[in-house]
């Protein structure tokens, strides 16, 4: 354990950059919401997923691997899911476990960690109704008509994290009117379930839990009524994560001062595509395996996603796209042919990520590192050794540095090597062009190299030869049947 870096985050709750002082620097606890799970992960949905991936990995690194627990939930009952399986004629359980994979995989693409616990809320029912049970004797919940709602009016605390006051989260928002609810903020903890909708049974009869109670009960049993951290996206700041405080604190004895639960609130900001909400009607919605199948490795993905800070908008372009997987393999190529010792992080880099996760700071120390060691091997007379030897040292750093971030990682290798030998169109090229030099006819050249364009090569001509490199739009499908 090396707690020789101080770690300084930008605390929702209190709206200030503070230094981050763990309960039991032994035992580092971080809840981040997860995905509710009955379709694709759209590309909104990854950036909590890296963001959170990269403080898990800053938090290992200063406090140990085995001294820091991340709990990620899957939320596998809910009205979506219940549609869905409604209109598909798929059983819910089928459906959650196919895009409970799905999620993972694609999560795993774009170099995701598994957290230390990724729960699912069907599996905690028990914890929930004991919650709600310990809430409704405390006198901070009621029942009414089979459900359970909370009292938000018994809770002198309710709307600090998103700095609301009750009447303007009246005005605001558009909250269910129903005769059963004592105040319009009163929130369900519990709800009823006819014969075709999941069920459990409980003192209020058949139903199910409510969305805010899942994630209160599974971080009280996994991490503790009081725990370090709880992230995710700036949308659940309310009022998904007011009712996880509220529902907490008062469960927890804490209701008078709205302490415990979690310490610390991170959340990241929304993303864009091409400056404009992403979009079904738009045109611009796109899922991660989207993005995936249409050959953009998933190292690229995590690069553009980097490059902003996560407190900032973050619009997802193709140019971004385009100069990640320049850089992406120009690094992994030197990683190849300059090779690379075991090492450890930069301290530029781990600063920049110490400092409220400045991912693009950390970025920028990694291309002044790589530009570094670029000149030097440049310079470097073969007859060197020591000077070899000095390159492939700061090679290691720079490699370690970038897996910090994760990226140059060995799970994200190989999308390069393994794309389609363009070879062959090359040479083809180069010949069409040398017979065009003599027939001044050019018609061929520009057909191969627009159908190359077209396949999302990239085509570089000279006197002297022709090159063609696979960008990350690159399709092997249509260069069939070109030669």
């Amino acid at each position: 354990m090396t707690q020789t870096q101080t770690i300084r985050l930008t605390n929702t709750k209190t709206r200030k950059k503070e230094d981050f002082v763990p309960i039991d620097a032994q035992n580092v606890r971080m809840y981040v919401c997860g995905p509710t799970v009955y379709d694709r992960a759209h590309i909104g949905n990854a950036r909590p997923v890296i963001v959170f991936d990269v403080l898990f990995r800053l938090l290992r690194h200063v406090y140990g691997a085995d001294h820091v627990t991340y709990v990620r939930n899957f939320t596998d009952v809910d009205d979506k899911i219940n549609a869905r399986a409604a209109e598909s004629g798929r059983s819910i359980g089928e459906i959650t476990a196919q895009t409970t994979q799905w999620y993972l995989d694609d999560m795993g693409a774009v170099g995701a960690l598994e957290p230390s616990a990724m729960p699912r809320a069907t599996a905690y029912i028990p914890q929930m109704v004991a919650m709600i049970e310990g809430l409704i004797a405390k006198g901070f919940a009621y029942s009414a008509e089979g459900h359970v709602l909370f009292a938000v009016d018994k809770y002198a605390a309710y709307g600090k994290l998103s700095g609301r006051s009750i009447d303007d989260m009246i005005a605001g928002a558009r909250v269910e009117v129903a005769p059963y609810k004592r105040h319009p903020m009163d929130f369900v903890l519990w709800k009823p379930s006819d014969a075709q909708t999941p069920g459990w049974d409980s003192p209020w009869g058949r139903g199910r839990p409510g969305w805010h109670i899942e994630c209160s009960a599974m971080a009280a049993d996994l991490l503790g009524a009081h725990f370090d951290i709880h992230g995710g996206g700036n949308d659940l700041m309310f009022p998904h994560h007011e009712n996880e405080i509220a529902q907490s604190c008062c469960a927890h004895g804490h209701e008078s001062d709205g302490g415990g639960f979690a310490n610390v609130w991170l959340h990241n900001e929304m993303l864009q595509v091409e400056g404009k909400k992403m979009s079904k009607s738009l045109g611009n919605f796109f899922t991660v395996r989207d993005l995936l199948d249409q050959g953009i490795p998933g190292e690229v993905i995590r690069f553009v996603f980097l490059s902003t800070h996560y407190r900032k908008p973050m619009d997802w372009t193709q140019d971004k796209a385009d100069q990640a997987f320049a850089t992406l393999k120009k690094w992994r190529e030197a990683m190849g042919a300059w090779g690379y010792d075991k090492s450890f992080a930069d301290e530029a880099v781990v600063a920049c990520l110490a400092d409220d996760l400045n991912t693009a700071g950390a970025l920028s120390a990694l291309h002044h590192q790589f530009d570094a060691i670029r000149k030097r091997h440049a310079a470097w007379s073969k007859d060197d050794p020591a000077e070899q030897a000095d390159i492939v040292a700061l090679m290691g750093r720079f490699v370690a540095s970038a897996q910090m971030l994760g990226l140059l990682t060995d799970d994200l290798g190989g999308w390069d090597s393994d794309r389609v030998d363009l070879t062959p169109f090359a040479t083809a090229l180069f010949a069409l062009r040398e017979t065009a030099m003599q027939t001044k006819d050019f018609a061929p050249v520009d057909a191969l190299k627009s159908a190359l364009l077209a396949a999302g090569v990239e085509v570089r001509m000279s006197k002297t030869g022709v090159e063609l490199d696979a960008g990350p739009g690159f399709d092997a499908t249509k260069l069939e049947g070109l030669l």
